[in-house]
């Protein structure tokens, strides 16, 4: 019986709300539909100052397998390094100056065709061959950058010749000059030089997409994909191109102003680069992370 009078009590409530919305005629008055608020727009923007350090941990895991004929070959790469930005010098306008340098790194090859080679920057055995240029650029500065608040590059000098960066240099990952919510996107255009074997070097327009995917306690989930613009008519350039295309994703610290983490990775194969019979797969992932001062 208390059961069913609490039913029926629940249901002259419902009854005697629907009367309230309902017109003269009985059917349901018109009203306001709920609209959702706007999104919060954050403004995201670098925020280094002068003498500061930042230290970076790197992992780079690759492998490259290529098959010519019937003659196959596998590389498998790691790579280990611990990188640092020094902040040199903060203008009033807040443009920075970045000196870019690798202080340790540990290095691993392993051939299908050959054993396996292994250096690291803190032992005591002399740098194999090949490795050479790698221990003489160790904890000196490589490169010097001016960038804006944005991660613009307003200047670039590079003080020790360095094969270019696979996945752009991370501290100045590039950033929206307005404010901006979830779901935001904002494109930047690159040119990636390339050499083609047998060939002259080639300029390849780009586009890194970069998307704003969610903000969670102070950090911003930003994603980012390639994608090329220039038509590709040519394996061997394609091929060259393997390295230089990839998608990721970037952990941001909004009020430090700081990027704290990127991961990225590239799984791609070209076929034909070297005759009908011939195809080079590529599979990369790399891992950058800031370390923490304590």
């Amino acid at each position: 019986m208390l059961h069913a009078l609490f039913f029926l009590a629940g249901f002259l409530a419902v009854d005697e709300a629907v009367a309230q919305v309902a017109g003269d005629d009985g059917r349901a008055a018109s009203t306001p539909a709920a609209t959702t608020p706007p999104a919060e727009k954050v403004r995201l923007e670098y925020r280094f100052h002068t003498g500061e350090k930042l230290d970076m941990e790197v992992s780079h895991r690759a492998v490259t397998e290529t098959t010519v004929g019937s003659t196959a070959q596998s590389i498998e790469t790691a790579t280990d390094s611990r990188k640092t930005w020094t902040v040199v010098d903060v203008d009033p306008a807040g443009h920075a100056t970045l000196e870019h340098s690798v202080d340790d790194v540990t290095m691993t090859s392993h051939a299908s065709d050959r054993g396996q080679i292994r250096w690291s920057s803190s032992g005591v055995e002399p740098a194999p061959p090949g490795y050479e240029q790698v221990k003489a650029s160790l904890g000196v500065p490589l490169s010097r950058l001016v960038v804006d608040r944005s991660g613009h590059v307003l200047k670039r000098l590079d003080l020790l010749p360095c094969p270019p960066s696979n996945t752009g240099d991370l501290v100045v990952v590039p950033l929206p000059e307005e404010p901006v919510a979830e779901g935001a996107e904002w494109t930047v255009p690159q040119e990636v030089v390339v050499d083609v074997p047998g060939s002259l070097r080639k300029a390849v327009r780009t586009r890194l997409r970069y998307s704003l995917v969610g903000i969670r306690d102070g950090v911003a989930t930003i994603r980012v994909d390639t994608t090329v613009l220039t038509p590709i008519d040519d394996p061997r350039l394609e091929s060259r191109l393997l390295e230089r295309i990839w998608d990721g994703t970037i952990e941001f610290d909004i009020e430090r102003g700081r990027v704290l983490r990127r991961s990225t990775g590239i799984d791609r194969r070209v076929v034909g680069f070297e005759g009908p019979e011939s195809s080079v797969r590529y599979k990369s992932s790399l891992e950058e992370r800031l370390v923490e001062k304590r």
